[in-house]
């Protein structure tokens, strides 16, 4: 499955940038917050403009990398100046395209659920989990990571615990009762003319993610917790 160029805001913006020097406005919308905007030039960061975070992951990767959701190619980038044998995968044909354009050696247009094994590192950074999109799907990701991740393997990701949007002045955190986990949410692209399609998006916190991590048979550690709520997970079979 792929997005349709038509269809693809987060590759137009990125493809412009690449090409023009700017960008304009890629907007984000969800019906749970208020309007927000991606900042074009971030996803072309070089490896010293990263966050800590992904920095520390980037230096973990070793043996066969598989970047997911890899946009405009500045995590495959870095790792391929370091040495490293690395794919990089997005759903975006524009994106791709840009990748190659830049120098990425093995780009795919490729959605993540058909990947075949089988890679060392598994790289989801920006939040890259996001894609699983709730909680519920969580034991699905977790069989397709044990299918295409090799013996030894390793699974980097980061993500963020957004239940500081629930604290009070006091500190303390109330979470809203609902059926739905606080961190699933919707959101839609739009980067001038060219709109995308509503889609699911998952925020994990930690203890969360690794009690499912180990009923599906993975040990979660915790890496490195970032300033903003977010964190480094690592793991491994």
């Amino acid at each position: 499955m792929s997005c349709q160029p038509t269809h693809d805001p987060m590759g137009a913006a990125i493809s412009d940038f690449h090409r023009h020097g700017q960008a304009g406005r890629l907007r984000v919308f969800s019906p749970d917050f208020d309007e927000d905007e991606i900042p074009v030039e971030t996803l072309f960061r070089s490896f010293d403009e990263m966050p800590p975070l992904e920095q520390q992951a980037l230096r973990m990767a070793s043996g066969v990398v598989l970047d997911v959701g890899a946009g405009a190619g500045c995590h495959t980038l870095a790792l391929q100046d370091m040495g490293h044998d690395v794919t990089a995968i997005d759903i975006s044909p524009l994106s791709v395209q840009t990748m190659q354009e830049r120098g990425v050696q093995n780009a795919l247009l490729q959605d993540f659920w058909d990947v075949a094994p089988s890679f060392d590192t598994i790289l989801m950074l920006m939040n890259g989990i996001g894609i699983v999109g709730t909680v519920d799907a969580l034991p699905r990701f977790f069989r397709h990571i044990d299918m295409i991740l090799a013996p030894g393997g390793q699974l980097l990701l980061d993500s963020s615990d957004l239940s500081y949007l629930f604290e009070d002045e006091d500190g303390n955190v109330e979470i809203p009762s609902s059926d739905v986990y606080y961190g699933q949410l919707t959101y839609q692209m739009q980067y001038k003319r060219v709109k995308g399609s509503p889609f699911p998006w998952l925020y994990i916190d930690f203890p969360l993610l690794a009690r499912i991590a180990g009923e599906n048979g993975f040990d979660c550690q915790l890496v490195a917790e970032g300033q903003h709520y977010d964190y480094l997970a690592r793991l491994i079979r």
